[in-house]
């Protein structure tokens, strides 16, 4: 089939399309980018479909994205998408906003039970029986001119997007419906909290085994790998690497010999930010104990698997009566908070994670299944 794709390389032309998309019911929207050597990925196509035709916007010429911007926050046309997460990072760095509201269409073949998690070529092999070509996703997208593989392949997807959004939306009731909205709404929320670069040693790894003073050094050290990484634009490893954030924290060296031994140090990172990591190092080991961190909790124990089994089939119960991917109901860092609430006697508080319909839907027969579980054979 031909697809009708149509070039938009200058604002006058971006302006005047927004505007006659202002009245569309939805659009479908997908991004090209790359992000190899970057913290930031960098935009490299953007691509609009109705259904029939596919409108291809060239970021590297358009300087004004203020009608893109209203579009996307335009409350009366839904934003179709397929695992859009690096697709929203896209859009509100180049343009500062974010689609509201948001269609994703492979959570709405997990809301339908066709599958969880499903990459987009399956999903239109199986609701369109269309095999894709899958030769361009690793393809060079900023190079110029594109071939006539990548513009056909780019366009196609803004085309198949809308024409899944047209199968998919009314095979799905109003609550699944409503419930896959608020799904995307808190993707967008996700991206719109700015990570506190001083909160993100909690999720370093093996972090718990270290005590509070060492923590310390730590928050330092992860605060400042962050902040750096978004200044340069490279990527977090690039600055510190990942595996010797902890040894760092704990053997806290205190000359450049020392830092070049620590597990997986690369000699870049030595080389050109030694003699301030020392620095920080130091800083940091001199924390007063009335601000070192709170110790963070340790892993679960290995005998509270069974209560996770037990928690994640209440999950498992309701997707089978409300013919939903299991997956979808109960995420396992979600059970994992809940259970450290109050493991191994209680009483549990449901965690700040377990949000909307699914708070509502299983809060209560978690917290029942954790109040009884003391009495199971």
């Amino acid at each position: 089939m031909a697809i009708d794709i149509h070039w938009i390389r200058d604002d006058d032309s971006l302006a005047q399309h927004c505007a006659q998309w202002q009245s569309l019911p939805f659009v479908a929207l997908d991004t090209e980018f790359m992000r190899v050597d970057t913290f930031y990925p960098i935009a490299a196509l953007l691509q609009i479909g109705d259904g029939s035709r596919a409108w291809l916007i060239d970021p590297l010429l358009i300087n004004d994205w203020t009608p893109l911007s209203a579009l996307l926050e335009n409350p009366e046309v839904i934003k179709v998408v397929h695992a859009c997460s690096e697709d929203l990072e896209v859009l509100l760095r180049l343009t500062g906003s974010l689609p509201v509201p948001l269609f994703d269409t492979q959570l709405a073949a997990a809301y339908l039970n066709l599958g969880f998690s499903m990459g987009y070529s399956r999903l239109v092999q199986e609701v369109l029986n269309i095999d894709l070509p899958k030769g361009e996703t690793r393809s060079d997208w900023l190079q110029r001119p594109l071939s006539e593989t990548q513009i056909s392949y780019a366009a196609e997807d803004a085309v198949h997007l809308a024409e899944l959004f047209g199968i998919l939306r009314p095979r799905l009731s109003d609550e699944k419906y409503a419930w896959l909205l608020e799904d995307g709404a808190e993707l967008v929320a996700n991206l719109r909290r700015e990570v506190d670069p001083y909160e993100v040693y909690r999720d370093a790894k093996l972090a718990w085994k270290l005590s509070r003073a060492q923590l310390a050094v730590l928050r330092g050290l992860c605060a400042w790998r962050e902040v750096q990484a978004r200044a340069r634009n490279v990527p977090r490893n690039r600055i510190v690497r990942e595996h010797s954030l902890w040894p760092l924290a704990k053997t806290q060296p205190d000359n450049l010999g020392a830092l070049a031994r620590v597990e997986d140090m690369h000699p870049r990172t030595v080389r050109q930010d030694g003699e301030f990591l020392l620095e920080l190092i130091k800083t940091a080991a001199s924390t007063p104990p009335e601000e070192w961190p709170p110790a963070l909790p340790e892993p679960l124990p290995i005998d509270a698997s069974g209560a996770i089994k037990r928690l994640r089939m209440i999950g498992q119960q309701y997707a089978e009566q409300l013919d939903m991917a299991p997956e979808l109901m109960l995420r396992k860092k979600t059970l994992e908070s809940l259970l450290k609430s109050g493991y191994p006697d209680g009483p549990y508080q449901l965690p700040d994670s377990l949000r909307g319909w699914r708070r509502e839907l299983m809060g209560q027969a978690l917290l029942d299944s954790l109040a009884t579980q003391g009495e199971q054979p």
